[in-house]
């Protein structure tokens, strides 16, 4: 099925933020992708150097959504020795809040997702039809909701300006940003749940999904969008400054228009994406995880992707390598960096062999 719009419709959609011009990711004409790689680490080492002086946002809070069951095959690509098959993530969303230079408050909601209708994306929906009921309760623990969260900290839906996702796999957004007809399945017509929010999406995701390729179909649900409105979107093309100390820095590679969250805090610099699902994928050498420091040691390789998908892996190798540069240590354990996955890897007595060596399990500021 094809998406509502075609790529041409959003090629004229206002977009947001401030180009950041020393994240300019390079292309094919500037070499090969070690040649891309090298320019990369000498981009984010500049910008790592620029962004503190872009202040800090209000406060960042993370919300627990799902943990979830996951293939060890994709989580931890080709590197672990886990006997268990599938491995535990959990999804959380963070709450980001910043003040304008003119007075204006801002939110914006970093990986809102609405799990209940997220669970019909054609891969988890056959895994889910293939899984007895009696495995899925131990697998699955719900621990909140996007309203719940937001309710509990006292933000009311109205007061929401941006969405924002690492990229849309699996996301439903229809109860978010509304649509413009009834819909069979909800047996309703949603209203939005975020009025006055949109959005922030890379340009050419949103026109990557005008006709889906094959590699990318198990992994989103084009029917949810047959009547959610393009001018929902804030589009936007590379690396934007949003706020003070928040950035949108784009990591192709897990899916063509993948971005990740960068954000100043009194820590120092973290990022967040699903491009690997733990900490120590991006300094494997530290990790007690059976395989991760044999493996990186043997394919002499610095980092291990989540590889769901294999749109384009050299990018999306660089891309974490750019995440790694851009980032400070961590104060809890300095071998590790301040990456937070935007899902999580999680222990769990069902998937023995695939507990981390270390967890964030929240970013806090402010």
């Amino acid at each position: 099925m094809r998406f509502p719009w075609s790529s041409a419709d959003v090629v004229d959609l206002p977009g947001i933020g401030t180009p950041i011009d020393t994240l300019t990711l390079p292309t094919d004409a500037d070499g090969g992708p070690g040649t891309r790689l090298r320019l990369l680490r000498e981009q984010g080492s500049a910008f790592r150097r620029e962004f503190p002086s872009t202040g800090m946002p209000d406060s960042v809070t993370t919300c627990d959504l799902i943990t979830l069951p996951y293939p060890t095959r994709f989580g931890l690509f080709r590197a672990s020795l886990a006997l268990a098959p599938f491995l535990s993530i959990t999804n959380r969303m963070l709450v980001i809040r910043w003040t304008e230079s003119d007075g204006t408050p801002r939110v914006l909601l970093f990986e809102p997702s609405d799990h209940e209708l997220g669970r019909y994306t054609p891969y988890f929906d056959n895994l889910t039809q293939r899984t007895p009921k009696l495995v899925q309760r131990q697998m699955v623990r719900e621990h909140g909701t996007v309203l719940g969260h937001l309710a509990s900290l006292g933000i009311a839906p109205d007061a929401v300006d941006y969405l924002m996702f690492d990229h849309l796999h699996t996301q439903d957004l229809r109860r978010w940003v509304g649509t413009t007809g009834y819909q069979n399945d909800l047996g309703a017509h949603p209203k939005p749940s975020f009025p006055n929010a949109k959005v922030i999406v890379q340009r050419d995701e949103l026109a990557g999904m005008a006709e889906l390729h094959p590699l990318q179909r198990p992994w989103y649900q084009p029917a949810t969008y047959r009547d959610v409105p393009p001018e929902a979107f804030l589009p936007i093309d590379g690396s934007v400054l949003l706020g003070p100390g928040v950035a949108v820095v784009k990591t192709p590679g897990h899916v063509f228009g993948n971005q990740s969250l960068l954000v100043n805090t009194s820590t120092g610099i973290w990022a967040s994406s699903e491009n690997v699902i733990a900490a120590e994928a991006l300094t494997p050498e530290h990790s007690e995880l059976p395989g991760l420091a044999s493996w990186a040691r043997s394919w002499q390789q610095e980092v291990v992707l989540n590889a769901n998908t294999i749109e384009t892996t050299a990018d999306q190798y660089n891309s974490i390598v750019l995440e790694k540069t851009l980032i400070d240590h961590s104060q809890r354990d300095g071998r590790f960096l301040q990456f937070f996955p935007s899902s999580e890897l999680t222990a769990s007595w069902t998937n023995p062999g695939t507990a981390p060596t270390f967890a964030h399990r929240q970013l806090t500021h402010g």
